[in-house]
């Protein structure tokens, strides 16, 4: 999934981080191109412990929104698929309307 010899800016982690730390699960927000849940591990572990720094590639603001949008779009996904797994308390038909037990 990862590229071993990717570098990310210092702003992209960052954004990254601040995804998870916001709610956004770690496997949605490993969902952008390039990056693994074990480097976005690293990542979170890093800004723990202030540690965090940046490297060469560039990335940008197009690449970062777009980047948000899909970590974003997976979330959603997820809740969906959760929300429909989910046992409903509605009591449905085609003949009658939905009734809530």
């Amino acid at each position: 999934m990862g590229n071993p010899r990717a570098q990310y800016t210092l702003e992209f982690k960052i954004e990254a981080v601040r995804m998870v730390r916001n709610g956004q699960s770690q496997a949605a927000t490993a969902k952008i191109p390039g990056i693994s849940r074990q480097t976005l591990n690293a990542w979170i572990k890093a800004d723990d412990a202030g540690k965090l720094n940046g490297a060469g590639k560039q990335v940008s603001a197009e690449q970062m929104e777009i980047a948000r949008l899909r970590a974003e779009l997976a979330h959603v996904k997820m809740e969906r698929r959760a929300s429909i797994a989910a046992p409903s308390s509605r009591t449905c038909s085609r003949v009658t309307a939905c009734t809530v037990r």
